[in-house]
């Protein structure tokens, strides 16, 4: 490990060499030319590293069980197979990061305006914070998983020292940052698959495929949403934070498929593979105390052991990613000053998580209500990229206070405008039952498209209030000399094989 993180000999401006800190002082600034590195495969990599993931697991077992969606298992297959085609829009919304030279939320700005961004930005910031509690809370279920197997009564002192190490551990790679990220991921690729294939060797003969009555298909569309927020369509916010440091000319269709398959392959095996083990093991919604029922005794140690260094893989992209999204909305503010408050507050809200009951509620209605902001946010951050053609001004994406994405006050009213009305759109066909069901979902037995008509309306909307001005800020964008801009026919290439 020292090694990985170990200061990198870079060659800078004239041949002359030095060394890299080990800690990345980039946060949301511009990353200028000289500094760009690596290859979209390297994305590919990263992604996996954070997907091989028990989260899966217990996501595709929601969408089976009883006290999740109910779905048969050929219903759970169906939508997690068609869901995570969602990975090519996280492709996509990785294309802005080489363009613009900096982060997710700052690029925001461009669609949104400084201070307009300000508000989806702290959106964001309680969706990523939200998903580290979620992973925090199965770190200290583990940890205590693994104590009483020890012999360690359970205790409340005990669970407060769990939170507080969790939390401390869970900093450290995203302090490092984005270089030491992308090589730690990508080390945990080959133990995380082996794992994965123990898994499937020893619970896949339990499997019952052919169990329970198949449901509605209001449900199974209220089940795709679910795969598609905690899949490709919920990973959007984060994929430019670490698509920012490639080369402005790295390929668009090399990228977009990098991210798409690093995504899709773990997160469809693993929701496969929960949603089977659900079929004959009804609590596997719950990783720590119902999974390992479906696993030899002797597994169950080492299952446990790497199902912790797993949540700390996948909690990292969004610590590191809250980090640079908290700097977008205080921009006075260190990155290394973002992550340690991010883990204090992420800390504190775990405490309140693992105090109380009902975690599976908490888990399914997080990653549903959070898609009424997504849901638009999304569409109209594309829609915004290809109106202008991939072309940023990176000076004024950096300037708060003037610049070409002032306008009125700061706020690029098309873009916000879109956003309201994308997100009333979303909310009224969402079902979280029994927190929330939407008017329209409820007429339409349970249905659930607050991911499809969030995203239409937001990228109408954007579009027909913004169709003149974007273009005409994207003739006069100050673009890097090195990164000519892309037309639409390079853009197109993106799908291409």
């Amino acid at each position: 490990m020292s090694a990985v993180l170990a200061p990198e000999r870079v060659v800078v401006d004239g041949g002359l060499v030095s060394e890299e800190p080990v800690f990345e002082q980039r946060g949301i600034d511009y990353i200028p030319v000289t500094e760009r590195r690596g290859r979209p495969i390297d994305l590919a990599w990263m992604w996996a590293g954070a997907l091989f993931n028990v989260e899966y697991v217990v996501y595709g077992a929601l969408l089976v069980v009883a006290t999740g969606f109910g779905l048969r298992f050929w219903q759970a297959a169906v939508i997690i197979l068609v869901g995570n085609l969602s990975y090519l829009i996280t492709g996509l919304g990785s294309l802005q990061g080489p363009r613009a030279g900096t982060a997710a939320f700052t690029i925001n700005r461009a669609p949104f305006g400084p201070n307009g961004a300000k508000l989806i930005a702290m959106f964001n910031w309680v969706t990523q914070v939200g998903y580290e509690v979620v992973g925090l809370a199965l770190v200290v279920a583990a940890g205590l998983a693994l104590l009483g197997k020890a012999g360690v009564a359970s205790s409340a002192g005990l669970k407060i020292v769990l939170i507080a190490a969790a939390a401390s551990i869970q900093l450290l790679l995203p302090l490092f940052g984005h270089r030491a990220m992308l090589r730690v991921l990508r080390m945990l690729v080959p133990p995380f698959v082996v794992l994965f294939v123990i898994l499937a060797i020893l619970a896949l003969p339990k499997a019952h495929l052919g169990a329970g009555h198949d449901a509605s298909w209001a449900m199974m569309m209220a089940g795709l949403a679910f795969v598609l927020s905690s899949g490709g369509y919920g990973w959007t916010m984060n994929a430019n934070d670490f698509s920012r440091y490639l080369p402005a000319d790295a390929s668009p269709r090399k990228i977009v498929w990098s991210v798409a398959l690093g995504g899709y392959i773990p997160t469809t095996q693993l929701l496969l593979l929960g949603a089977a083990v659900a079929t004959a093991v009804p609590a596997a919604s719950d990783p720590i105390s119902g999974l390992p029922h479906a696993f030899a005794g002797w597994f169950i140690w080492p299952y446990l052991a790497f199902v912790i260094v797993q949540l700390f893989a996948i909690n990292s992209i969004d610590l590191y990613s809250s980090g640079l999204t908290l700097q977008a909305i205080i921009p006075r503010i260190k990155r290394w000053q973002c992550v340690l408050l991010d883990t204090t507050v992420a800390g504190a809200l775990t405490a309140f998580t693992v105090f109380s009951s009902g975690f599976n509620t908490f888990l399914t209605d997080f990653l549903l209500f959070m898609l009424i902001w997504i849901a638009p946010w999304v569409a109209i951050y594309l829609t915004d990229y290809f109106m202008r053609r991939g072309r940023y001004d990176a000076r004024s994406l950096m300037d708060t206070r003037a610049g070409l994405y002032f306008r009125n006050a700061g706020v690029h009213v098309p873009g916000v405008v879109a956003q309201l009305v994308g997100m009333v759109a979303a909310a009224m066909w969402l079902n979280a039952y029994p927190a929330w069901t939407s008017p329209l979902s409820t007429h339409t037995g349970g249905a659930d498209f607050s991911v499809f008509v969030g995203a239409l309306f937001g990228a109408g909307t954007y579009y027909l209030l913004a169709r003149r001005s974007v273009p005409g800020e994207a003739k006069v964008s100050v673009t890097d000399a090195a990164a000519p801009a892309p037309g639409a026919g390079e853009l197109g290439r993106a799908f291409a094989s």
